[in-house]
């Protein structure tokens, strides 16, 4: 049969435009549909679980939704709140009175005696370690006000997507499995190949999102606690850091208790430095090596600095969205590169 490459370009041409103007109209609405998706997939397993003594799925989505806006939704958008206020607050307090009692730590005599070890280790001649710290605070501090007013500019704007994200959150929960199976007569696999991405997505899931967000979000609760337990300003936010810095090989939480322990210990607080140190050796340090394999349970593991480097690219990309897209996204590409090389079981055969 002849093609007629007038009817083909012609198509492709009108194919590509119109994708092009639905790309445009939905993009206002990627941020809120993509968190709709993120809850949807983590939150699954507990709409099949209402569902069971439900009494349809309009009534089971939307208790549902519900759960997920009040027990989810409503702290993270209060903690984000308190988040910012902190933020405010140091922005503020990065003043002559911080800058001296910084000054005063490094010109302790041990502090001193460590400095001038580590200037002449490397070879640095000339360079007070103390200024550069309180010329990187100044400009940090400045930064925060530059950004905040910026931040509390977007209240509204977030306040309009946690609208849409509720509305598409319900329809993806009652209508998740008719929307997969529509885009899966899309997708250019055989049943067979489709059945065992959905399985392998299902195990990157549980390894990336429960496996690795979870474990870092109960570290950085533990870790806002010790904050906050010990008088320690901004738990919140070291909170968040350590959340973050989970997912950093090696180093991980501890790069934020670890100095903020040693930092009381110099301070003359003993106690609570010795006290800090001991709950993040503990407590904050061991969920990792114990809650994350009861989690994961033996299923597809994707490597720590992989989904360290997919978390910070992802909200690099995305957005705050991106500290679970990033992993998924990836967690997907691995997944349909495995299915072209073939070296799952079955190979390519349908």
């Amino acid at each position: 049969m002849r093609v007629n490459r007038f009817y083909v370009v012609t198509s492709i041409f009108i194919l590509l435009v119109l994708g092009y103007l639905s790309y445009q109209i939905l993009k206002p609405f990627f941020n809120a549909i993509a968190w709709a998706i993120v809850f949807t997939i983590v939150f699954y397993p507990v709409y099949t679980f209402i569902l069971k003594y439900g009494r349809s799925r309009f009534f089971t989505s939307f208790t549902t939704t519900a759960l997920i806006l009040i027990v989810i939704v409503a702290p993270f958008i209060y903690l984000s709140f308190v988040l910012l206020e902190e933020l405010k607050d140091i922005a503020e307090k990065i003043d002559k009175e911080t800058i001296d009692s910084i000054k005063n730590i490094f010109t302790s005599p041990h502090v001193m005696r460590f400095t001038e070890k580590i200037q002449s280790y490397f070879g640095i001649e000339g360079v007070e370690i103390s200024d550069v710290i309180l010329e990187g605070l100044k400009k940090f501090g400045k930064g925060l006000v530059d950004n905040l007013s910026l931040w509390a500019a977007n209240v509204s704007r977030a306040i309009i997507d946690f609208i849409f994200m509720a509305f598409a959150l319900f329809f993806l929960l009652r209508d998740g499995p008719d929307i997969l199976r529509k885009i899966g007569s899309y997708l250019p696999f055989s049943e067979n190949q489709k059945d065992r991405l959905a399985v392998q997505m299902k195990d990157m899931v549980v390894s990336t999102v429960y496996g690795g967000v979870v474990v870092a979000i109960i570290q950085g609760t533990l870790g806002g606690i010790a904050f906050f337990a010990l008088g320690i300003k901004a738990p919140v936010l070291w909170g968040t850091a350590m959340a973050v810095m989970s997912f950093l090989p090696l180093l991980g939480t501890f790069s934020i208790w670890g100095p903020a322990g040693i930092y009381l210990l110099i301070t003359g607080s003993y106690m609570k430095g010795i006290a800090l140190l001991l709950f993040g050796l503990l407590v904050i340090g061991i969920v990792d090596n114990i809650l994350k394999p009861v989690i994961i349970s033996g299923r597809t593991k994707m490597p720590t600095l992989l989904i360290f480097f997919s978390v910070i690219g992802g909200i690099n990309f995305f957005g705050f969205i991106g500290f679970v897209i990033g992993p998924l996204v990836l967690a997907l590409f691995i997944s349909v590169f495995a299915i072209f090389r073939g070296t799952e079981e079955g190979g390519t055969n349908a």
